[in-house]
């Protein structure tokens, strides 16, 4: 019986691609970074099943160029990269990463926070240029974070869990929810309320971004919502760039319309808006949220499970269009 031939579109952790050699032949991209398009399409036009990133657009033309394929894997837990109704239109199983990089990335939001409010990087480049003359009163003032309100857009995996790992700074905790639905876990163990958009610009101290991209998502932030934020207010992004008019954030930074902002995705990534990287009010990660040994290794066994089971007719573990099977 002739093996399943599967691609990989980049290098990911060895543990994931070896449980897929213990089934298909695999080739990997050894290249590290994006691949061209026509070149991807070209790859794939054998292969039976694909493990691919953000950077890969599964579309109609995907599916096209491979006839044989019977399931794609996304190692993320973001899928805006996926046309999952085309997908579903098709029969095919398409499947993301959710679970594993929650604390991860829930961490990195708050290291990003900590840093923005404590101008950790700022005053961390003084000290290392050789320019810092000694202790003063008024080097380096940032915020208070203790007590403070955090407003968290998007109470779901991540959302929730970056608000649960501020209890040790008795923090006042509120979050919007799209669909309506209350979050019963912040509710009850930080008393959090549930309040609209405008409310949580006019009365955060920190806003924590954790939303998916939608179309009802994209530029959510611009000048209009930084304008009725605090000016002592500071916005942090983990999930996905376009959800920052990337400009307006930048306009807003220069002119103190806010205080700070600490960034992890980019609206064209790899490429920032012109002026971002020379402001000293943020601070700039290139997209680490999940950059921990168990979660990358995690996303990738993950994907590999779930490519298996598509290769197999079972339908995967984090199946994003799971009707195919019914």
């Amino acid at each position: 019986m002739e093996r399943h031939r599967i691609f990989i579109t980049r290098q990911i952790p060895e543990e994931g691609i070896e449980m897929l050699r213990r089934v298909a032949d695999v080739e990997v991209n050894p290249v590290d970074a994006p691949m061209d398009r026509a070149e991807l399409l070209a790859r794939i036009a054998d292969c039976h099943g694909v493990v691919g990133l953000l950077t890969d657009r599964i579309d109609a033309e995907f599916f096209d160029a491979a006839p044989v394929l019977k399931g794609y894997a996304n190692y993320a837990v973001g899928f805006d990269n996926i046309d999952v109704a085309e997908a579903t239109r098709r029969g095919l199983p398409v499947s993301n990463t959710p679970g594993v990089l929650t604390n991860a990335t829930a961490e990195c939001a708050w290291a990003l926070l900590f840093a923005a409010a404590r101008r950790v990087v700022e005053s961390d480049g003084v000290m290392r240029s050789g320019q810092w003359t000694g202790w003063g009163p008024l080097q380096f003032i940032g915020g208070d974070v203790s007590g403070k309100t955090l407003g968290i857009v998007g109470a779901g995996r991540i959302g929730t869990a970056m608000a649960l790992m501020g209890r040790g700074f008795n923090m006042k905790v509120l979050y919007t929810s799209s669909s309506g639905r209350r979050n019963a876990v912040l509710e009850s163990e930080l008393n959090a309320r549930l309040v609209d958009f405008d409310t949580l610009l006019a009365e955060s101290d920190f806003i924590s971004i954790h939303t998916p991209l939608t179309p009802a998502t994209r530029h959510l932030f611009d000048a209009a919502s930084f304008s009725r934020m605090k000016p002592t207010a500071y916005i942090v992004n983990t999930a996905r760039g376009p959800v920052i008019k990337e400009d307006d954030l930048v306009a807003a930074l220069k002119a103190g319309t806010i205080a700070g902002a600490g960034l992890d995705v980019y609206e064209n990534e790899p490429s920032m808006a012109p002026g971002l990287a020379e402001l000293d009010n943020v601070v700039v990660l290139p997209h680490v949220g999940s950059a921990t040994r168990s979660s990358r290794t995690d996303m990738a066994t993950l994907a590999a499970r779930n490519l298996i089971a598509m290769l197999e007719g079972r339908r995967p573990e984090t199946c994003l269009n799971p009707e195919i099977y019914d």
